[in-house]
């Protein structure tokens, strides 16, 4: 027989299981995707400050995750760190004593060779060149440690860029196991501590990027053979130690710059679109875009073969087999040149000067 006290604390039992249901577990793949930037409906944006948008087009350059007035605040922080985690520009004759510009050739197109074999991205890549030349620039290193000093650069940039790294004793092995596990991670402990531990630094690939969806932006679809052809002449640029002078946005923008030249060699590839986002005008241009060019052309490191033959693929639109004019007019750099001059000094007629700035 049930007594009154027994009855109350079944009622109790059940008041308690009424209140506390069983947790529902959920599998982290079932979380909705929701965009880390999230602005209510009802909040009041025309009351608050906002940067200037010079552009009309920002925010068809802008990822969804990203508010557009906060594009103008991130391209002036990567142009401020591009010039502050650099290499030194000759360090081959003030920091290293053994070795050369033809070692480190010989080691950016092998680590292309190892990028490919990995398949790692270009970002993976630049980062990993970016690397091996800011430690170069403050630490002397000997020719059999060179390679060392690669692999473990390329270990690092793989943890930074990549999702799945290759592990550690995968770069043992590329090399045939002339590095043992525990260099390649005491290597790997002196360049972080050469960099300072400031791994992230934009590359030319980061502005590249960038400036090739400026130039899409009224595009239905991209011009892939133009974004292959750009990547292509950035990938160029890491073999040849001069172009360490240039800034990585310099470099991107002269890629896209000499693409879209050698696509197109009758059309002046810069758009008024692309001078304001670059913030270079043509001109200033002109010794990276001739750089460039002679190493499409072989003219330099000729016999480094592992870019070309990678951007030989069909993947990538054979872009490696692309024809050129042999040289870059001279007339494309000055057009900036003369429309910042007056209409007396020109002597041009109106519509001569539209058609000038139509050209732009």
């Amino acid at each position: 027989m049930e007594t009154r006290a027994g009855r109350k604390r079944k009622e109790a039992v059940v008041v308690v299981e009424k209140q506390h249901p069983k947790m529902h577990r959920v599998v982290l793949g079932e979380l909705p995707n929701l965009p880390n930037l999230i602005v209510p409906e009802n909040q009041n944006l025309s009351k608050q400050k906002v940067p200037c948008l010079k552009n009309p087009n920002i925010k068809k350059l802008s990822s969804p995750q990203i508010d557009p007035h906060y594009v103008s605040d991130i391209n002036e922080y990567l142009r401020a760190m591009e010039t502050k985690r650099r290499p030194i520009v000759n360090y081959m004759d003030k920091v290293q004593l053994v070795v050369t510009t033809n070692m480190r050739q010989i080691l950016v197109d092998w680590l292309v060779d190892v990028a490919v074999e990995y398949k790692l991205l270009s970002e993976t890549l630049h980062l990993c060149v970016s690397y091996i030349d800011r430690f170069l620039s403050v630490s002397p290193v000997t020719k059999s440690k060179l390679q060392l000093v690669g692999v473990s650069s390329m270990l690092l940039a793989s943890k930074y860029e990549e999702t799945k790294p290759p592990r550690v004793d995968k770069f043992c092995s590329i090399t045939d196991n002339t590095f043992e596990k525990e260099e390649v991670v005491r290597m790997e402990a002196e360049i972080l501590k050469s960099l300072n531990f400031e791994m992230g630094n934009p590359t030319a690939i980061t502005f590249l990027k960038r400036f090739l969806s400026v130039a899409s932006v009224n595009q239905k679809t991209p011009n892939l053979k133009i974004e292959f052809l750009s990547f292509y002449l950035a990938e160029l640029s890491l073999l040849d130690y001069g172009c360490i002078r240039f800034l990585p946005s310099i470099i991107a923008a002269s890629a896209l710059f000499l693409a879209r030249f050698i696509i197109s060699p009758k059309v002046h590839p810069w758009t008024s679109s692309l001078h304001e986002w670059s913030g270079y005008k043509p001109f200033e241009l002109k010794d990276c875009v001739l750089t460039l060019h002679d190493l499409y052309f072989s003219r330099k490191a000729a016999s480094f073969r592992s870019v070309r033959d990678k951007y030989k693929q069909c993947k990538f639109k054979c872009v490696a087999n692309l024809s050129s004019p042999p040289h870059v007019p001279k007339s494309f750099p000055k057009l900036h040149l003369a429309i910042n001059l007056s209409d007396r000094d020109l002597r041009l007629n109106a519509s001569w000067r539209l058609k000038l700035i139509s050209l732009m």
